[in-house]
């Protein structure tokens, strides 16, 4: 995958803070929302394509249950939808492969690392109890541009996610844009947004980090 030199105004302290996405960066949570859906779709006794749903991760649910429900609908059933995620998608995810090392490598350099997501934030710490994944803060329900709002918060010189929101999000704080090609977006697509650096997943974090760190 391509990456390039971070942009010299980015560079870090001794101890910089990460930023990291959740879904299909730290977390494939496809099996868990795909169970959720088909349970929703029951429970509502509306029609869910809950394989169409869970290949597009990464915008708010309620982008997504517009899709479904009509419009007067889609905060009562977001609501629904976010008190049984807990029963139906926490046991099925699965940490994505160098999950846990990306944060550890952050961390053994006295560094936080931080996760910034689009989702329901009980939800999100829900899911990083249960993988025992243990990020320094978790700050939930911000997307694209509005994660920048988390980010510049808590002083986070580089951003690490999956979809184009997340380097927009990036860009907007003025953070290094790391993208993992982990999920509905691909490399190509994650280079054309602006993203600094395009790994294939977070295997490559620890030594691309070791060598930003060294670099700056």
């Amino acid at each position: 995958m391509a990456s390039t030199t971070p942009p010299a105004q980015s560079a870090p302290s001794t101890a910089p803070t990460v930023g990291f996405d959740l879904d299909m960066t730290l977390i494939d949570s496809r099996p868990g929302i795909r169970a959720c859906y088909v349970a929703l779709a029951e429970r509502t006794g509306t029609y869910v394509d809950a394989d169409l749903a869970v290949s597009r991760l990464g915008p708010p649910l309620v982008e997504e249950l517009v899709n479904w429900f009509p419009a007067e609908r889609v905060a009562e059933t977001a609501e629904l939808y976010r008190a049984m995620y807990p029963e139906y998608a926490i046991t099925p995810t699965l940490a994505l492969p160098g999950a846990r090392d990306a944060i550890a490598a952050v961390q053994a350099r006295g560094g936080r690392a931080i996760v910034v997501t689009a989702k329901y934030e009980p939800n999100a710490k829900l899911h990083l109890a249960h993988l025992g994944i243990e990020p320094d803060a978790v700050i939930g329900d911000l997307w694209a541009e509005q994660k920048a709002l988390a980010l510049r918060e808590h002083g986070a010189s580089v951003y690490v996610g999956d979809h184009t929101g997340d380097v927009r999000g990036a860009r907007t704080a003025v953070a290094v844009s790391v993208a993992v090609a982990t999920g509905p977006c691909d490399a190509a697509e994650l280079e054309e947004a602006g993203a600094d650096t395009v790994l294939t997943d977070l295997t490559e974090f620890p030594r691309w980090f070791s060598d930003y760190c060294s670099d700056n």
